[in-house]
C-alpha cells in the first residue's frame, strides 16, 4: 500500500532538504519513493515553483498529470496537457475520491505561503521506526498537511493518471 504525505516546512529550501535524507534512506531500503514533487515559494515570489521529482518509467507512478492536477487545483497554476471541462471535473472526482477534497485543496492554498515549501510524496514500504527516526531533524519545523490512501484509493489514483499518461491511438 502507497501513502500520499504531503509535509509543508516554514523555509523554501526545507521541503529539498528533507527529499534528500529520504532519498539517501530509500539508497539503504529503508523506504520507496515512488513518485514526488516539491513546491518552493520563495519570500519574494508571486507564486510558487512546483517541480515534478521523479519522471519515472516504473508502471504505476502518478506522473505529471497528477501533479500538474493537483497543483492547478490548489495554486491555480495553468494545467498543462490535461483537457478542460468534463474531463478536469471527473479528474478533479478522482482526486476527491482519494481523500483529495476542497478541505485538502483549502488548507494546502492556506498553509504553503511566500517563504515556504511543500513535500509531496508517494512512498511504499517504509521502514517506518528508521525513517522517523532519520527525519526527526528535518520535520522539527514542519507541518504535515495530508497523508492518506486505502488500497481502493490508491488503485484508482493509479489507474486514473497511468491512462492520462497513455499516448492517444494512433488509428
Amino acid at each position: 500500500m502507497a501513502t500520499l504525505t504531503v509535509t509543508k516546512f516554514d523555509s523554501p529550501g526545507g521541503a529539498e532538504r528533507a527529499l534528500d535524507t529520504l532519498t539517501r534512506l530509500q539508497d539503504e531500503a529503508l523506504i520507496s519513493i515512488d513518485d514526488a514533487a516539491i513546491v518552493s515559494w520563495p519570500a519574494d515570489a508571486k507564486e510558487p515553483r512546483t517541480t515534478q521529482l521523479r519522471n519515472l518509467a516504473v508502471s504505476g507512478t502518478l506522473g505529471g498529470a497528477f501533479w500538474g492536477m493537483l497543483f492547478g487545483l490548489v495554486f491555480t497554476v495553468p494545467v498543462i496537457g490535461l483537457a478542460v471541462g468534463a474531463a478536469s471535473g471527473a479528474l478533479a472526482g478522482v482526486l476527491s475520491d482519494s481523500g483529495i477534497d476542497d478541505d485538502f485543496i483549502e488548507r494546502t492554498r492556506e498553509e504553503v505561503t511566500p517563504g515556504t515549501s511543500a513535500l509531496f510524496l508517494l512512498t511504499s514500504d517504509a521502514v517506518r521506526d528508521r525513517v522517523a527516526d532519520a527525519v526527526r531533524g528535518d520535520l522539527a519545523h514542519a507541518t504535515l498537511l495530508h497523508t492518506s490512501l486505502s488500497p481502493d484509493q490508491e488503485r484508482t489514483l493509479r489507474d486514473t493518471f497511468a491512462a492520462a499518461a497513455e499516448p492517444p491511438d494512433a488509428s
